[in-house]
């Protein structure tokens, strides 16, 4: 048998026997001899996908690319600078922005504190919503000192009837159940605690601005050096009233 090459797809060659008799194999060349003439030898695809009918290898004619710059060409060359962007205007803070030792520090009295008014304006200080310059995924707040945690308080029958579960891995049954009357004689950090961290993003920047609230449940805290500013008096404040203090940078 004759080798030939015949092009995928539809074409003149597809209505005859193929290449199983010496008839349809001649034809078949033929043809496709007589379109390569005409068309200047046919376009690459057409060369490159042949489908062979002997076995035998049919070679496509050598199609010359274009010669690739050399590596040492490429070495001084720099990509133009586009500029800055002046259409994009919005502010978006820095790192320098986030910096721990350009943080203020605030103290609250908890005393007689209602404890979920108390945990928002804790909440709101610490995740820095209070700033004009406040961005979600930026950790903008203080840090913020929660004094007297021992004497918080909360409306109708919570003090008694209000639970709080907490539960170990590993084995079954150790789930425990404590109301708030058992937990504030035992940790009243632990109130606070867990009140502002339900306010708190549920992600790694949530944990980072937790590490930013420290509760005590005495009077006293090891924090004097950082001279903390009393924003008690705007639990119950209209945020109209607020006078907001923005850090130096």
């Amino acid at each position: 048998m004759l080798p030939c090459a015949l092009p995928r797809g539809r074409g003149p060659a597809s209505g005859l026997a193929g290449c199983g008799s010496r008839a349809g194999l001649q034809a078949a060349c033929r043809i496709r001899s007589a379109g390569v003439g005409a068309a200047g030898g046919g376009s690459r695809r057409q060369r490159l996908n042949t489908v062979q009918c002997t076995g035998a290898a049919v070679e496509a004619p050598a199609v010359e690319e274009a010669d690739e710059p050399a590596p040492q060409e490429l070495e001084g060359l720099e990509e133009p600078s586009l500029g800055p962007d002046v259409l994009n205007r919005s502010y978006y803070p820095k790192g320098v922005d986030t910096e721990k030792k350009g943080k203020l520090w605030y103290i609250i009295d908890a005393e007689g504190q209602i404890l979920g008014r108390l945990a928002t304006l804790v909440a709101t200080y610490a995740r820095g919503k209070h700033l004009p310059t406040f961005t979600p995924s930026m950790n903008m707040g203080a840090f913020v000192i929660v004094v007297n945690a021992d004497k918080v308080v909360v409306s109708g029958k919570k003090y008694t009837d209000k639970k709080y579960w907490r539960h170990s891995n590993g084995r079954p049954g150790k789930w425990k159940e404590e109301t708030f009357k058992n937990l504030q004689q035992r940790i009243p950090e632990r109130i606070v605690e867990k009140a502002v961290k339900g306010m708190l993003p549920k992600n790694r920047l949530g944990r980072e601005v937790f590490r930013q609230i420290k509760v005590y449940s005495g009077p006293g805290h090891p924090h004097q050096a950082q001279q903390p500013i009393d924003i008690t008096n705007r639990i119950n404040a209209k945020r109209a009233d607020i006078n907001l203090v923005v850090p130096q940078s």
